[in-house]
Parts: C-alpha cells; structure tokens; sequence
C-alpha cells in the first residue's frame, strides 16, 4: 500500500499498516546518514516550510535535516521575530505562507490541536511536530522503530512509559496508534505524580 493520506496529525488516525509503511520507509531512508553525500532525490522541488511556534532543538534540526536530505527546499520559521510577535493570529501566519505555494507546513505548537486546525485550513500537506499536552506522533514513530529494530518486532509486545510523564507529548495515548495496534502501552509512574486518566482513554 501507498501513503492516502494528505497530514499526519495523530498516530491514533493511523492504520497499523500505515504505521508499518511509515517504519519501513525510514528504515530504508536511514542508509543515506551513511552516505558521503546525503542526498536523494525525493522532494526535489518541493517546498518544506518548518512553522515552529515554541523553542525546540532536536526536533526542528531533524525536520531540517530530513528535508535537506531529500533535497526540499527547506524553510525554517519561527514565532520570534515574526508578525506572531505582534499579534498575528496562527491562522493567519498559515494562511500567508500557504500563498506562497508550500507543499509541507509542519507545525509546532504549543496548543492542543493546533495541527488539526490547519490541516483544515490549508490545502498542503500538514504535519503534526508537537501540539500542547496532545500529541507527537513523529516522536511516537521514531520510538516505534527503534523499539522495532532491537525486538525485531512489535506484536505482542507491552511497551511502559515509567516516571514523571506528565505534560509530555510522547505520552502513552499518543502512540498508543489505533485499537488494533498489536501492541499494548500501559503507564506507570509514582504515587505522587498518576498517569491521569485521559492517557488511557
């Protein structure tokens, strides 16, 4: 199967053969990090617009880097300096930078389905980098395939998030993935910090 869909937003919407496909594509793609010339050809004049609405490091250098590789043209954005800073509505960023013929905006927020709100908006591919307390389900595949690549699988196998996870995207109800991932994700942490109840909605 191909990829269908037009955003990644959550991992929940996500098929376990979606998943699948997502896991296999970066396992292959992970061979061009050993190239001399790190470059392919995928995205060649395709426009990557990285709309980072909160301070992040790994994530936007990694978005960064993974447009350049696949030879995107690969424009970093951020609120800092920006006509965000003088009150301009997220909305309204999105809808200026979609006029300039974007065909990826990968967002990060720091509200609660703010991916989802321009993914309904735009026309062009959205990508969810982080929103709120919600969702990160690019950090929820890249957990994925690395559990993958040392159990050789990831049926059957019961995956705990231990320790002080509150407020974190990657939480279990973010790549807990659909009710019929053949995976299990339960959440442990001390008395005095509970999983709160949502997560396991």
């Amino acid at each position: 199967m191909g990829w269908m869909r037009k955003d990644l937003l959550t991992m929940q919407e996500l098929e376990p053969a979606e998943i699948g496909l997502i896991l296999d594509t970066a396992a292959s793609m992970k061979e061009i990090a050993g190239r001399e010339i790190k470059k392919v050809p995928t995205l060649r004049g395709r426009t990557v617009v990285n709309l980072f609405y909160e301070a992040s490091t790994r994530t936007r250098t990694s978005f960064e880097i993974a447009g350049k590789w696949l030879s995107a043209d690969v424009v970093n954005w951020s609120a800092a300096g920006s006509s965000a800073a003088k009150g301009e509505t997220l909305l309204d960023t999105a809808k200026n930078i979609e006029a300039m013929s974007p065909d990826v905006v990968v967002v990060r927020h720091g509200a609660s389905g703010a991916a989802q709100l321009l993914a309904r908006a735009l026309k062009c591919a959205v990508v969810n980098a982080g929103d709120g307390a919600h969702e990160h389900p690019t950090q929820a595949l890249l957990d994925l395939l690395t559990i993958r690549e040392k159990k050789g699988h990831l049926e059957g196998l019961s995956v705990a998030i231990v320790g002080a996870a509150t407020g974190l995207r990657a939480r279990p109800s973010s790549w807990r993935g659909p009710s019929s991932a053949p995976w299990s994700t339960p959440a442990t942490a001390p008395t005095s910090i509970p999983p709160r109840p949502c997560w396991t909605c």
